[in-house]
């Protein structure tokens, strides 16, 4: 009924005469080429739970991932995104002792500028995106981050017969570890979407959101996979479930989200 409701009112907000869809960065890893054009505001909000077991922990996490999307121009965005409020709750199989921290997610400031149109059809010249971001120290005590870490993206994306499409997304980034030195970081995510629908669509992604030296987290594998519903041009509703691939990675997780355009 939430939902219903959001969806209604991005719709009467809607900007007279505009035909294209909204076009989320959510809920995979990769991020798509376009912007949300000049004027417009998105937001793009979900819950999300990821449950980690191995030897020595335990952990299960519910956290409200958000973005919102301001158009600068029609090829450049700005873009404050937060993993919102996070309840982490731990316990250790071998002692049974149990633990909770509940706080706010560091926020992260971005710019984002589509770069380019995706010329012909199949894999021509994709859709192409720049996105500039740097994660701020701004969050709770227990969640904060050490410094400023910026980040680079390429987000692509290429249109193909059928309904189907096809998004790669390259970037490196630089964090702080536990004894505040630098390093470096690589990502990479794959998507793979189709169209079943003029309001289904689904999704499947193989990603690799962390690809460091193994005394600063090594490499984090996951594969994802998705429905999402288009309720109307100005919003549209998604569901995700995630799969670890190593023990760096969350076991499971689910994502229920929505977006809206104003």
């Amino acid at each position: 009924m939430a939902a219903a409701v959001l969806c209604t009112l991005a719709a009467a907000g809607a900007h007279a005469g505009d035909e294209e869809p909204i076009s989320p960065d959510r809920p995979g890893v990769a991020e798509t080429g376009e912007v949300v054009g000049k004027g417009r505001v998105q937001l793009e909000t979900s819950v999300q739970w990821e449950r980690q077991r191995d030897d020595a922990l335990h952990t299960r996490t519910l956290s409200t991932p958000t973005l919102l999307r301001i158009g600068l121009g029609e090829r450049t965005e700005l873009r404050v995104e937060t993993d919102g409020r996070n309840v982490i709750h731990a316990s250790d199989p071998a002692t049974g002792e149990r633990s909770t921290v509940a706080g706010y997610a560091d926020t992260s400031l971005g710019l984002k500028w589509h770069v380019a149109d995706q010329q012909g059809t199949g894999f021509g010249t994709p859709s192409l995106g720049v996105l500039l971001q740097a994660d701020l120290p701004s969050g709770s005590r227990e969640l904060r981050g050490k410094g400023v870490r910026p980040s680079l993206s390429l987000p692509a994306e290429w249109e193909l017969p059928g309904g189907y499409s096809l998004g790669v997304m390259p970037g490196l980034g630089v964090d702080s570890d536990d004894q505040d030195k630098r390093y470096g970081y690589g990502l990479l995510a794959a998507e793979l979407g189709k169209k079943f629908s003029e309001r289904l669509g689904g999704f499947v992604e193989l990603a690799a959101p962390q690809i460091a030296g193994a005394s600063h987290g090594g490499i984090q594998a996951i594969v994802d996979a998705g429905f999402t519903w288009l309720v109307n041009k100005d919003c549209q509703l998604d569901v995700a479930v995630v799969h670890g691939l190593n023990r760096r990675s969350p076991d499971l997780g689910l994502a229920f989200g929505i977006s809206l355009r104003r």
